[in-house]
């Protein structure tokens, strides 16, 4: 796709559709009431009869009348009062799925006064539209099937218009937001994937070819090795299945070297390629979706990526530990009694609870490669969806500041977090008679003993994402399919570039 950011009018721009956003009521004055003028009053016409209101995310498509455009859309930003950066990143994509089945080659957005309604003006407003665009055109329905007539358009061109605004520093931000996009939608297409179509093998052949393309050094760890290096809980979890587990490793700069913000970050995602629950068998209503408990790994693979695009040598580690938890002949079972790699013992009473088994030594082995500070994402807990549900992701940290840092690049990215306390007096609930602790403990707190659990595999400023509830959405919304949703790529980004040494 061709980007290109342009400082005409919007009614003089040529294109197949030009989508203007407006913001609260549709008020038909400056540019907003030129462009209904010269669309022969089609905008004001729909307002008078209903159907252009300040509901957020609402489209109209109608006649251009005098314009240069095939067609107008006209988008609501909402209320100003709440508009965000992630609600500009999401009327980029409602604008492009709005398009589905349509025969539209060029896009043309006009920015108009979005810029004053969030910090970073116009600059991040081209970088939000530009990656919403990207991550609207994602069509899970195509992985499987070709000519899906409802998918969105694959445009040739797509023009930003900003009268009056500095054309260059748009179109660096402008593509500096489709790269981010590009590398969320690479998440989602790998975490949609079918677990008969990615096992562990194959998510690290994945990850060898993303590698190769952007230049990483990678390592694919299997069971003889991690079994050397005293991955006990790693390999619990991975031995009930015929499909291997790996433990993927990526890395970026120089060997030791650390990025300008004096860190060593370390990027783990859980990658269960399809979680049974194993001996703990999980009910068979929506076991189907279980392909979706490698969406940590498919994130933190792509976050990489996407950094040696944008920031090629920054120093920076993804780990990623891939397994299928299944109930097979040589599954771990209620009771096992494991050994993890910083040498702590783990009572297993609750097969089903496997992800922070695999994340903590993935979490050791990163510490073992130098990482100074870790952020880990997993779709970890039903119980976080139950407490935020899809829109909102948990998490976890220590110290306050580092924790800090993850959430200001969230915000940056245009990603909402809500920190949660690690409450010490429910740690005794996870004490074993026979190991350390146990792997889970009574269901009341369970999010807060998840990480709780977590914590004693981190010996450096970590934070923890629970992305269970965010990580895939069940079913369509304006400005996003049903399946993964690639959450907290932009955040991790973000966060890397924050370390990235300026050109």
């Amino acid at each position: 796709m061709q980007l290109r950011v342009v400082d005409d009018q919007p009614w003089d721009v040529q294109a197949d559709v030009m989508a203007v956003p407006f913001v609260g009521e549709p008020a038909f004055e400056g540019s907003l009431a030129e462009l209904d003028r010269r669309s022969g009053g089609e905008l004001s016409t729909l307002a008078a009869f209903g159907e252009v209101k300040a509901e957020r995310y609402g489209v109209v498509v109608t006649a251009p009348g005098e314009l240069k455009a095939g067609r107008l859309l006209a988008v609501a930003a909402g209320d100003p009062e709440t508009i965000t950066r992630q609600v500009v990143l999401r009327i980029g994509s409602t604008i492009e799925r709005r398009l589905a089945g349509s025969s539209v080659k060029r896009l043309a957005i006009y920015l108009g006064d979005l810029g004053s309604q969030i910090s970073g003006g116009v600059e991040v407003v081209a970088e939000l539209l530009a990656r919403g665009v990207v991550e609207g055109s994602f069509e899970p329905a195509t992985i499987y099937r070709d000519g899906v007539k409802s998918a969105p358009p694959e445009l040739d061109e797509l023009i930003l218009v900003a009268p009056g605004a500095e054309i260059a520093a748009l179109k660096r931000a402008a593509e500096r937001g489709v790269v981010i996009g590009e590398g969320a939608n690479l998440s989602r297409r790998l975490g949609n994937r079918a677990a008969n179509d990615v096992t562990p093998e194959v998510l690290a052949g994945e990850a060898r070819a993303i590698a190769e393309r952007h230049g990483l050094s990678i390592d694919v760890i299997g069971p003889e090795k991690a079994a050397e290096l005293g991955m006990g809980m790693f390999l619990a979890v991975g031995r009930g299945s015929d499909n291997p587990p790996r433990l993927i490793v990526l890395r970026s700069g120089e060997q030791g070297a650390k990025d300008s913000a004096g860190r060593r970050l370390a990027l783990v995602g859980k990658g269960v390629c399809f979680d049974s629950g194993g001996i703990s068998i999980k009910p068979a209503d929506r076991m189907e979706e279980m392909k979706m408990d490698k969406s940590g790994a498919c994130t933190v693979i792509a976050a990489i990526a996407t950094v040696a695009r944008l920031a090629p040598g920054t120093p920076l580690m993804a780990l990623a530990p891939a397994v299928e938890n299944m109930p097979g002949p040589h599954s771990a079972r209620p009771g096992d009694v494991v050994k993890a790699m910083n040498g702590k013992t783990v009572d297993i009473i609750n097969t089903d609870a496997e992800g922070r088994l695999i994340l903590g030594d993935a979490m050791c082995y990163a510490e073992k490669l130098g990482a100074t500070h870790l952020v880990d994402v997993a779709t970890l807990t039903g119980a976080v969806a139950r407490a935020l549900g899809d829109q909102m992701t948990g998490a976890f940290g220590q110290p306050q500041e580092w924790y800090d840092a993850v959430a200001a690049a969230g915000e940056r990215a245009g990603e909402r977090y809500w920190q949660l306390p690690m409450i010490e007096e429910y740690r005794k609930d996870l004490d074993s008679w026979y190991a350390d602790f146990t792997n889970t403990g009574s269901a009341e707190g369970g999010l807060v003993k998840s990480a709780l659990f977590l914590r004693e595999f981190a010996t450096v400023p970590w934070v923890h994402l629970d992305i269970a509830g965010t990580g895939y959405f069940r079913k369509k919304t304006p400005y996003a399919p049903a399946g993964a949703t690639g959450v907290a790529h932009a955040t991790l980004v973000e966060l890397a570039l924050a370390g990235a040494t300026k050109a």
